[in-house]
């Protein structure tokens, strides 16, 4: 079954961050993910709970790919440069 990393993002330093895309994205493709959309045009169109900034989503072909991902060791340093530089709620949902 499918799982997705969901990440709503406030960029604080979009220089810094840009680069932290262009090494993430091979990353998480090694682990089998998809990016589905990666801050794209969004529309809110309900908002009680959360008000989305920038969203982006990643497909995996399953929970445990994606939880490899997110706490693999090579990937730490990447994740450090996001947390420097970035606002982010990042959640793992699995798939149907």
């Amino acid at each position: 079954m499918s799982a997705y990393i969901l990440v709503d993002t406030k960029i604080n330093n979009l220089e810094i961050y840009e680069e932290y895309k262009v090494l993430a994205k091979p990353l998480a493709e090694k682990y089998g993910g998809i990016y589905r959309t990666r801050g794209g045009d969004m529309e809110v169109v309900e908002n009680d709970l959360w008000s989305p900034t920038r969203i982006v989503l990643i497909e995996f072909p399953d929970m445990e790919s994606a939880k490899r991902f997110i706490n693999s060791s090579d990937y730490a340093p990447i994740k450090a440069m996001r947390h420097a530089n970035a606002e982010c709620t990042l959640t793992i949902l699995d798939g149907i």
